[in-house]
């Protein structure tokens, strides 16, 4: 794999960086057990980045699916030698996808994976497409979320401070490394849901005072990473856990669950619930489900051409009904 593959037409080149919230769900690689990533439902089981590629996939362009990539040995030996030193670890995705499940913000510019720096590398081969590109981050779960029990009692505590901090740092030298090698591309920075909301917890914080808690601290990180971009027209900020919010439903006030079912088209129902089966919002693995990932798709893409104002044409809502509807009739098929 040299990375240098020639861009769609006209389309507009996007990366990715990050952890499990960009890795393609279709990775046989990485999710070998057939437990991982959608379990019985793996064959209809989709990333936002793959629902991308597959409803816009002349305007969007995320690289060929390939098999590609090395340990950080290995990585690490080619760069010495002044070789580009590919992604890690090996994965099956787009050649311009990556994140990498597990990773943390420490992870976008060393401790191994090193993701930015490999992925300049490679936009490095082909600097024209990335004059009208797009690299999406999208990290700090890995990072925020072992402090929730902590966040529920001090919002203000050191070690959240630290995190925001901390994830601010490695995100922002992440931008200026992409932007002193591309300083054309655009860069939408991805905040953090906080996981309050996950419904794997929803028997978790049902106060009024976690609730406040849990707010803010989710407030303090993703402020920190929306104030990287402040007055640049090059970055944008998605709230995703707004959006999420805004979707599917939050806690009252006094912190207790209060959840909706979506409709999406006159049959496809979602909950807010956990399980493999796409009629849940959450994987029984704790990742989005697809329903949740093609709707967060549609939203990059609105965010894209607003934000941005990238010739993308909108994914309506009856384009993601007809993608969806035949995913969700082939898990209730006989035998799936």
């Amino acid at each position: 794999m040299t990375g240098s593959a020639p861009p769609a037409a006209g389309a507009v080149s996007l990366a990715v960086l990050g952890d499990s919230g960009g890795h393609s769900y279709q990775d046989s690689l990485v999710f070998a057990a057939p437990n991982e990533r959608g379990g019985a439902f793996r064959s209809v089981t989709f990333q936002w980045t793959e629902a991308l590629a597959r409803l816009r996939p002349g305007e969007i362009d995320l690289g060929p699916w390939v098999r590609w990539g090395s340990r950080n040995r290995v990585a690490r030996l080619r760069e010495l030698v002044g070789l580009n030193g590919q992604r890690v670890p090996r994965k099956e995705d787009y050649l311009y996808n990556f994140a990498v499940t597990g990773a943390a913000c420490k992870h976008l510019m060393g401790n191994r994976i090193r993701e930015a720096p490999r992925l300049v590398a490679l936009m490095n081969k082909q600097p024209e497409r990335w004059r009208g590109g797009v690299v999406v981050i999208r990290v700090g779960s890995n990072d925020f979320t072992p402090h929730l029990d902590l966040a529920a009692k001090d919002p203000s505590a050191p070690a959240l401070r630290a995190v925001a901090e901390h994830c601010a740092r490695e995100i922002g030298r992440a931008v200026a490394l992409i932007h002193g090698a591309h300083p054309a591309a655009r860069i939408v920075l991805v905040g953090l849901s906080g996981e309050a909301d996950d419904p794997l917890y929803v028997d978790r914080w049902q106060t009024a005072e976690e609730t406040a808690n849990l707010r803010a601290a989710l407030a303090l990180v993703n402020g920190a990473i929306r104030g990287i971009g402040a007055g640049d027209p090059r970055i944008a900020f998605a709230d995703f856990g707004a959006w999420l919010a805004a979707l599917m439903g939050t806690r009252t006030p006094a912190g207790k669950p209060d959840y909706r079912t979506i409709a999406i088209g006159p049959r496809i129902r979602v909950t807010h619930t956990v399980g493999d089966d796409p009629r849940n919002s959450t994987l029984s693995d704790d990742h989005g489900g697809v329903a949740i990932n093609t709707l967060w798709a549609q939203s990059l893409v609105q965010q894209l051409i607003v934000d941005f104002g990238l010739p993308l044409t909108p994914i309506g809502d009856e384009e993601v009904v007809r993608f969806l509807e035949p995913l969700f009739e082939a898990a209730t098929a006989p035998g799936s």
